[in-house]
C-alpha cells in the first residue's frame, strides 16, 4: 500500500457493512416509530422503566434524528457516536431496574456493536481511526 493512500475496502467487506448497518437500523427505526407514534406498547414499556408517558414521543424523535444523521454517509461517524450515547442510557437504565442482562440489559450494546462494526466494514474513515493492528 502506497503512503497516504487509502485502504481499498472489497466489496464483500463493504455488503457485510451494509448488512449488518441495516439490522440495526430497521431495529432502531421499529424503536423510534412506535415512540414517535406513541404505541401503547412503547407507553408501558417506557413506564416500567421508571419513566413517565411524557417522555416516550421525545425520545423517539431522537431516536428519529439520531438515524438520520447516521444514515447520511457524511455524517455516519457522527450519527454512529450520538447512538452509543444515547444506547450507552438505555444499558445504564436497564441497570438500574434490574432487567435481565442478556435478553435486555445487553441488547442496546449489541445494536451499537452492529453499528460501529457496520461502519467500519464500509467506510476507511473509521478504519483509520480504528486499524485492525
Amino acid at each position: 500500500m502506497q503512503s497516504g493512500a487509502q485502504a481499498v475496502v472489497s466489496k464483500k467487506a463493504v455488503w457485510a457493512g451494509r448488512v449488518l448497518s441495516g439490522l440495526a437500523v430497521l431495529f432502531l427505526i421499529f424503536d423510534a416509530s412506535v415512540k414517535a407514534l406513541k404505541s401503547p406498547f412503547a407507553i408501558e414499556a417506557t413506564r416500567q422503566l421508571g419513566y413517565p408517558e411524557s417522555v416516550v414521543i421525545p425520545l423517539g424523535l431522537i431516536e428519529i434524528v439520531c438515524l438520520l444523521v447516521y444514515l447520511i454517509p457524511k455524517t455516519s461517524v457522527l450519527g454512529t457516536i450520538l447512538w452509543t450515547g444515547y444506547l450507552g442510557g438505555a444499558v445504564a437504565t436497564h441497570m438500574r431496574v434490574t432487567s435481565p442482562l442478556f435478553t435486555h440489559t445487553l441488547v442496546p450494546i449489541y445494536v451499537a456493536a452492529l453499528l460501529w462494526l457496520g461502519l467500519w466494514l464500509r467506510d476507511n474513515r473509521v478504519r483509520a481511526v480504528l486499524p485492525t493492528s
